[in-house]
């Protein structure tokens, strides 16, 4: 009995596909911020507006601008939180950005 090529080929890419499946329990960063988002500041919030929202920062850094007239290299903000960083320019949120929170968590390393 001959076997059908498109069974073969058919066989054959179901294998290859079960065998690329990801085996790890890793988490990727970039799905939990999409469940999280919600849950940090929007962009073009002001400082006060957030700190009234989120309540003081863990850490506010000071304000660092880069070489240059301010007017192209505005002074940039970081305030720190339990689970992530939120960044100003001048007084306003132009992001906020999670930070890892377990070891197994693919994505950027936390500033030190």
């Amino acid at each position: 009995m001959k076997a059908h090529p498109l069974f073969l080929a058919l066989a054959l890419s179901t294998g290859l596909l079960l065998q690329a499946s990801p085996a790890s329990a890793d988490t990727l960063l970039v799905e939990r911020v999409r469940a999280e988002s919600g849950d940090m500041p929007a962009r073009g919030q002001s400082m006060a507006q957030v700190e009234k929202h989120f309540g003081a920062p863990q850490r506010k850094h000071a304000p660092v601008a880069g070489p240059g007239d301010r007017q192209h290299n505005p002074p940039i903000t970081r305030w720190d939180y339990a689970g992530f960083s939120v960044y100003f320019e001048h007084s306003h949120v132009v992001d906020a950005v999670a930070a890892k929170a377990s070891p197994n968590e693919i994505g950027p390393k936390p500033v030190q």
